[in-house]
């Protein structure tokens, strides 16, 4: 249990720090500019620290539950396996519903998947090679 929580602890702050990577460099900031008439002037650190921090003991969580269904023989694999399917749900769906929805230039969506998939196969490699399954 020590290992999930520290895990899921770093997974959190790895969380915030790529979202800062993913969204404040040049070329997000960008691509992005489409979303500025929307966006809010100023952001809630503290908020923003809780979030990324639940996401990782909920990510955390669902790998280690999922652990034996998953695909693969190693742990890595099935990291990798799970990366795989919180992209597709996280940010696949996302982009879709944007692309449905919005007048978003197609290389912002492309972007966030590109970026998404980078964030969730680096977690995925985390959750893969330190979590151990439950049983």
């Amino acid at each position: 249990m020590t290992g999930y929580i520290i895990i899921s602890i770093i997974s959190g702050i790895l969380f915030g720090v790529m979202d800062a990577v993913i969204n404040a460099n040049p070329l997000a900031q960008r691509l992005y500019l489409v979303y500025k008439p929307i966006a809010k002037t100023s952001l809630n650190p503290i908020a923003g620290i809780v979030i990324d921090l639940v996401f990782g003991f909920i990510m955390a969580g669902l790998f280690w539950l999922l652990y034996a269904s998953l695909p693969g023989a190693t742990g890595l694999l099935k990291g990798l396996s799970f990366a795989l399917m919180m992209w597709f749900f996280r940010v696949v769906m996302y982009v879709a519903t944007q692309w449905m929805m919005f007048t978003i230039p197609i290389q912002t969506l492309f972007y966030t998947l590109a970026a998404g998939l980078g964030e969730m196969l680096i977690l995925g490699i985390l959750y893969g090679l330190a979590l151990k399954p439950l049983i």
